[in-house]
């Protein structure tokens, strides 16, 4: 594994360059009955067959909304609806043989970040055909403009459709594969609160401390941060604070929803410059070896690995504890505990677990590679973990199990 010291030396180098790099970030089309502009976003792109892709519960749900308006327009389309949670390499593959065999000239991606991702991997591929999905793994391997791409999340959380980054599990191996390439920013997001109106509870909360996770990483990290990501990364983790459990509780609250949607999407905006960390490193490998909702892994993670941190960040979860009205006396690092259990609080009044109990000593070492091998060297991480580090992390997930209901 990289020392501490390549780790950060890589990063100042990657920093350095990244400012010389032209981020594009998608136009945002927003607010209740925003997927009607969709048509009108394809003409002018000038795509005249689009692959949807989706998953199975979305695509008899909430596609037909879309599908009709398309219908409505004289756009063909070529529907894909079998879109897994943590999506596969298998099916990045389908979904490019299809898109290729009927012709298509552009992408709708409808959901969660599951077919965001799996669409990403395929427009990935489409114009990158002789490289496999593993092939495209890690840091600027795209290098080719993607078709016309449209992200139309239906949850308040992944960020997908701001992102650089699509994850892709490999359905043999259990790795999962970030792809990650400016060309993977989404041309347009449609931010429509209306289809998040049904989403389960349970759904809310978790794809919710999602974004709250991509916030307070980017927020805690050392490097690549710039003025315009600490305040989008500020903004979210307020935004959170303040409706997750209003959208939680009560559906239809479309202030919630709304809201939700844009702190999710400056959340994405600030970890696509700033990067996430070890949380989502371990998160994973959950998510690779149990199918552990992406979500929900992060929810988990999220308080013990800021509580491992320690005082490194102590400043920077003071801040936020102020900012989000969690506490506003004290010393520093009573502010920064006090942010942390505040989160802890969040999770149990929603429901979430305190650990988990599922995972196999057998699969720890396994963990532990692949966790630090997505972090080290690229994530700035306030403690760069080494396998020690990162086995403690998970043993303490393991022992801080405690299910609710």
């Amino acid at each position: 594994m990289p020392t501490k010291a390549y780790c950060r030396s890589f990063q100042a180098v990657f920093n350095v360059g990244s400012r010389l790099m032209k981020w594009p970030r998608p136009e945002v089309v927003s607010g209740p009955g925003s997927i009607a502009k969709i048509p009108e976003l394809l003409r002018k792109e000038n795509v005249r067959n689009v692959m949807v892709v989706t998953g199975p519960s979305i695509g008899k749900k909430l596609a037909p909304k879309i599908l009709s308006s398309l219908d409505e327009s004289g756009i063909r389309y070529v529907l894909f609806s079998e879109v897994e949670s943590n999506p596969t390499v298998n099916v990045v593959n389908r979904i490019q043989k299809l898109y290729l065999e009927h012709g298509c000239d552009g992408f709708i991606a409808l959901g969660g970040g599951s077919p965001m991702d799996a669409a990403k991997g395929a427009a990935a591929r489409v114009v990158r055909p002789r490289a496999q999905v593993g092939q495209l793994a890690g840091l600027l391997k795209v290098m080719k403009k993607l078709p016309p791409f449209i992200a139309v999340p239906t949850t308040a959380g992944t960020g997908s459709e701001t992102t650089i980054a699509a994850v892709i599990t490999d359905s043999d191996t259990h790795h999962k594969y970030a792809i990650m390439d400016l060309n993977l920013i989404p041309r347009y997001a449609v931010l429509d609160p209306e289809l998040t109106r049904e989403l389960p509870p349970k759904v809310t909360a978790t794809t919710g401390m999602d974004a709250l996770t991509h916030a307070v990483e980017a927020y805690t990290n050392v490097n690549y941060n710039t003025d315009e990501t600490i305040r989008a990364a500020e903004e979210a983790v307020v935004g959170v604070f303040r409706y997750l459990e209003r959208a939680y509780l009560d559906g239809n609250d479309m202030e919630a929803r709304t809201q939700m949607l844009t702190a999710s999407f400056k959340a994405g905006f600030a970890f696509t410059h700033a990067c996430v960390g070890n949380v989502h490193a371990i998160a994973h490998t959950l998510g690779g070896l149990y199918n552990t909702p992406h979500g929900l892994a992060n929810a988990v993670i999220l308080p013990i690995v800021m509580e491992d941190y320690g005082e490194v960040v102590y400043e920077k979860l003071a801040h936020l504890a102020e900012i989000t009205g969690v506490k506003n006396s004290g010393s520093t690092e009573e502010k920064a505990r006090a942010f942390i259990s505040e989160i802890r609080a969040m999770n149990r009044r929603m429901e979430i677990p305190t650990g988990f109990d599922f995972i196999q000593e057998k699969d720890i070492p396994q963990m532990i590679f692949w966790a630090l091998s997505e972090s080290n060297p690229f994530y700035p991480v306030p403690v760069i973990y080494d396998r020690e580090r990162c086995e403690k992390v998970i043993r303490r997930i393991i022992s801080e199990a405690n299910p609710v209901g």
